[in-house]
């Protein structure tokens, strides 16, 4: 059995919220009395979880990539919050809410754990459906990852893909257009409709969307730049290009 570390006030909350069976240990810092890690307490002591205080050194030594907040949260199985059932997953959504337009978020190859969360985040924001990732040559769900998400690691469907472009393929036969995001693109995001069910791709930092996937999808679009500045960051974009679909649909 693996086991990793979940740390930051929000994201210890939405775990103790969503996963509370597969949380060990509660670890929180020594001397700490503030109202936010008195209702982590409470909301551990709820489940049965065992709660220890630890010295603030303890804590940095064992979440060192990123700020703890002064609690940990210690979870069986590092693939917690990652699925591999996406067909599955988009036709039981489907079959419980056919009227509803349905939103994905595919990430193609991102890099950095800031910015996995950061995408999670936007994505929990704009009711995203699913967020899907490759398996290989991708940041997975790291500590950072979570910490940065601030809870929307817990709340967003998660899935994590051996193929992309199969995944692709099988989004577009369940029903769904797949656009994707390329500073090449000859139109806008404005100028496409995504009032019904639909996927946003965006591409890794630096290199943008592979070839392979860029073939995959149904049309490219661009975020039209007005400035010196010649790419956003990929969490911008995304945060950008997911509201431009509530927007529509609003």
């Amino acid at each position: 059995m693996t086991r990793e570390y979940v740390g930051g006030l929000h994201s210890v909350k939405a775990a103790l919220k969503s996963s509370a069976s597969q949380i060990e240990v509660l670890l929180v810092q020594k001397g700490r009395r503030d109202t936010r890690l008195k209702d982590l307490r409470t909301l551990a002591q709820k489940h049965a979880i065992t709660v220890r205080e630890v010295n603030r050194s303890e804590l940095n030594d064992l979440f060192a990539d990123a700020q703890h907040q002064g609690v940990l949260a210690l979870l069986r199985n590092s693939s917690s919050g990652v699925r591999q059932d996406l067909a599955d997953y988009i036709a039981q959504l489907k079959l419980d809410e056919p009227a509803r337009s349905l939103l994905v978020l595919v990430l193609d190859e991102v890099q950095d754990p800031h910015n996995l969360g950061a995408c999670l985040r936007s994505a929990d924001a704009a009711g995203v459906d699913a967020v899907v990732i490759p398996a290989d040559n991708a940041v997975g769900l790291t500590p950072v990852a979570r910490k940065v998400a601030s809870g929307a690691a817990e709340s967003v469907a998660l899935f994590q893909v051996t193929n992309l472009q199969r995944a692709l393929t099988e989004l577009q036969d369940a029903g769904l257009w797949v656009f994707g995001a390329t500073g090449e693109a000859p139109g806008s995001l404005y100028d496409l409709d995504l009032k019904g069910s639909v996927v946003i791709v965006m591409g890794a930092e630096g290199k943008g969307l592979r070839r392979l996937t860029r073939e995959r999808c149904d049309g490219l679009f661009r975020l039209p730049m007005q400035g010196q500045v010649s790419s956003l960051n990929v969490s911008v974009a995304t945060g950008i290009s997911l509201f431009e679909v509530v927007r529509q649909r609003s």
